[in-house]
């Protein structure tokens, strides 16, 4: 099933014209329901582990589980990560073992064996939902038994339930309920930036923000779990990455206040990225402006290199990370390529109200999935490339379709001025190396 609707004119803030209103045309929004391709949101371990240096986390799954996680982070047999899976079998299955009493044990052996644990995520899965395990409360549990040296915490990253960008979400979103609120209610305004990014370029962004004056700058996720910034009416944060809609909630309970920002990528996005702070933070534009030019202008240079091959190229986005709908403002904006089709999960259209704003007129977004009924329009539109998850590369390749597998732009670092060229060459790569084999 699915229906189509059309979007009123959005309106966002420009910049080069003193931060007046800048209106869009009308986009078409189908809206689909059926058969879905995607990974399921235990995937985002792969990244959040790399990230959080004293954080575990441990699926409650099942060997398949296992075999995915292991597979998608390409670990050796030999290396020891911080991530792993208590096993749910046939017994646990049937109700014949104790689930907690099991859970408990591996915890215990877990803990013991790596005492430099500091944070520990027990992760839901598929078969966990099926068996009604309720690891929250399994989670409260442990954590009272073993604190204060470990902090227990879960959510889900159930494929019934998840795509696998929701699984950052999920852990996000059940870190701020933990982080301690301020100490007075007077305190100064803070900025929050959220969403996991490489350390390259967290490390450039507060780089660039105490250049503009912000000295009391935090992230979350921090590099270490267990260093939780304070929460409250004195946060201000920014969004990094389009699909952390249950963090932004939990942040909203606590009374933090977003700043609403397009998704920093590309010279663009991030030049608006940062204005955008720095008009919450009453940062006088002539320094931001004298801050961020030589970046951008490397930026720019970086992304006009590929703009000669990518321009005029038609694009088609299944549905897959949610970063499709700031990659496609990226791709049409600062590279001129033609999108024939946006496809996303879910549209927040909140928190992508810039994004959006930025698109070409008619541009048509499709949320959620009808596989067969999407794969069908991607073939009547023949793009030069196809953005999507890996189930479906293979089969469009061997189609004769150029494609981009969308988990790259997940594992990457794509965020910010100098990543920049990096990002529009995941694109162009695909294209050059199609025409390399035609020759």
């Amino acid at each position: 099933m699915s229906r189509s609707t059309v979007l009123p004119p959005l309106v966002a803030q420009d910049a080069a014209t003193g931060g007046g209103p800048r209106g869009c045309g009308d986009l078409s929004l189908r809206i689909e329901r059926g058969p879905r391709e995607v990974f399921c949101g235990l995937t985002g371990i792969v990244w959040l582990h790399r990230k959080m240096q004293d954080a575990f986390f441990l699926v409650v799954g099942s060997r398949t589980c296992a075999h995915l996680i292991q597979s998608a982070a390409g670990v050796m047999i030999f290396a020891e990560p911080r991530f792993a899976t208590a096993i749910i079998d046939e017994r646990d299955l049937a109700g014949i073992a104790d689930a907690h009493a099991e859970l408990d044990r591996v915890v215990t052996q877990l803990l013991t064996r790596r005492p430099e644990i500091r944070t520990l995520f027990l992760v839901g899965s598929c078969p966990s939902e099926v068996i009604k395990l309720d690891l929250s409360r399994a989670a409260a549990r442990l954590s009272h038994q073993f604190m204060p040296s470990v902090r227990v915490l879960s959510y889900s990253g159930s494929g019934i339930e998840t795509t696998f960008t929701q699984g950052e979400d999920a852990c996000l979103a059940a870190l701020v309920p933990t982080a301690p609120m301020p100490e007075t209610v007077d305190t100064e305004p803070e900025l929050l930036v959220v969403g996991a990014l490489a350390d390259i370029v967290e490390d450039q962004f507060r780089r660039l923000l105490k250049d503009m004056g912000l000295e009391r700058v935090q992230f979350l996720p921090a590099r270490r779990a267990i260093d939780l910034p304070r929460l409250g009416p004195q946060t201000r944060y920014v969004l990094a990455q389009p699909f952390l809609t249950d963090t932004a909630r939990a942040l909203d309970n606590r009374g933090a206040q977003r700043i609403p920002a397009p998704m920093p990528l590309g010279a663009e996005g991030t030049t608006g990225w940062f204005e955008a702070i720095a008009r919450t933070f009453s940062i006088a534009p002539e320094r931001v402006q004298a801050v961020l030019a030589a970046p951008r202008a490397r930026a720019q240079a970086a992304l006009a290199r590929h703009r000669e091959s990518l321009q005029g190229k038609r694009v088609f986005f299944f549905p897959d990370s949610q970063l499709e709908v700031p990659l496609a403002r990226l791709l049409a904006q600062e590279l001129g390529m033609v999108l024939t089709e946006v496809g996303t999960p879910y549209l927040h259209r909140e928190h992508l109200a810039a994004d959006l704003a930025a698109l070409p007129a008619g541009t048509t977004l499709v949320e959620g999935q009808h596989v067969d009924q999407q794969l069908d329009r991607c073939r009547a539109a023949a793009p030069d490339l196809v953005v999507c998850g890996l189930g479906l590369a293979n089969p469009l390749e061997a189609e004769g379709y150029t494609t981009k597998w969308a988990i790259e732009l997940v594992f990457s670092p794509i965020h910010g001025y100098e990543q920049a060229g990096d990002l529009a060459e995941l694109f162009a790569r695909p294209l050059r190396r199609r025409q390399l084999l035609a020759a």
